[in-house]
């Protein structure tokens, strides 16, 4: 007769660590898209129980929520330090569309934009984060530049935002840092354009 206890592993139980666990599915997440990654890939992932992702995070959609305050903590594109109230405004919007251009590139496994790209997802809880944070940033950048170009900042925001959703949309479909950096220029060259004195 076997001894059962032998096939225990020894020592403690891995101990879980959510902010390793939110880590790594921002990595899934970002990767394959939202649509495309189980509860069971993060699981695995990680080598934890189903129960302790759902005592930590309640469910997917609640693992999203976390995985949006990371992005924006860690790898959302900074755009209270590059909206620059002393220099000029075209300046600083092609700063927002180089850093999302090189940010986007960055990863080749998981290129484009996770918020962007989640905003299309058929998730509606995870669908509704995504594009409420894209709202927010869209409203950051319209704000910054109703305050010296009121009459300009709805259709500048909308050909800002416009563009930065193809540059992930590229970048997910396999456009380089190059192509990407290109298409941001031309793009910096039309908002200067725009806001010539």
């Amino acid at each position: 007769m076997s001894d059962t206890n032998n096939l225990r592993p020894r020592g403690r139980p891995r101990r879980f660590d959510p902010e390793q666990a939110v880590a790594a599915a921002q990595r899934l997440f970002h990767a394959r898209g939202y649509d495309a990654v189980s509860v069971a890939d993060v699981t695995d992932a990680l080598g934890i129980n189903p129960p302790s992702f759902y005592a930590a995070f309640g469910n997917k959609g609640g693992l999203y929520r976390r995985v949006l305050d990371r992005y924006a903590e860690t790898s959302a594109i900074p755009l209270s330090q590059l909206l620059h109230t002393d220099r000029p405004v075209a300046e600083s919007l092609a700063a927002v569309l180089e850093d999302a251009a090189r940010r986007y590139a960055a990863d080749p496994v998981a290129s484009g934009c996770l918020v962007l790209e989640s905003t299309r997802c058929n998730d509606g809880e995870a669908r509704e984060a995504a594009c409420a944070f894209h709202a927010a940033a869209e409203d950051t950048i319209h704000r910054y530049i109703a305050a010296r170009y009121p009459a300009e900042a709805d259709r500048l925001t909308d050909f800002v935002s416009t563009t930065m959703i193809g540059l992930s949309s590229k970048a997910r479909n396999g456009h380089g840092l190059d192509r990407l950096l290109a298409t941001a220029g031309l793009a910096s060259l039309a908002i200067a354009e725009v806001l010539l004195d």
